[in-house]
């Protein structure tokens, strides 16, 4: 059994950075897939950004060009690093790490909310 904890989020302005971490209780070297999800009150949960093991990425293109996840293996560590945030951004976001395709099943985080408002 791993449990994920996401760091806690907040309130940033439009156009605001922010990084989120998802701390696992135990090695994160076994799974194949970690990735950031998140879920509001208009659209269902869905996948932000993903990274697999041998580093291939997955960033849905709404956070194209903003957004970026890395891991850090030794820290058994996931970050998403988000810039230029949008008020479209504001939703719960959850840390998911999987065994197998882009993730979605697995482990999950208790999630953390990100608002971004002015």
């Amino acid at each position: 059994q791993v449990h994920l904890v996401e760091s806690r989020g907040g309130l940033v302005q439009p156009g605001g950075s922010l990084r989120l971490s998802c701390a696992a209780s135990g090695s994160i070297i076994s799974f194949y897939v970690m990735g950031w999800y998140r879920e509001n009150e208009e659209k269902a949960r869905e996948l932000v950004a993903a990274l697999r093991s041998g580093g291939l990425s997955y960033y849905d293109p709404s956070v194209k060009g903003r957004f970026t996840i890395s891991r850090n293996n030794a820290k058994n560590t996931v970050y998403l690093h988000m810039n230029n945030l949008k008020p479209e951004d504001t939703a719960v976001y959850y840390c998911n790490a999987d065994h197998s395709g882009w993730g979605g099943s697995g482990y999950w985080g208790q999630g953390t909310q990100v608002t971004v408002s002015s």
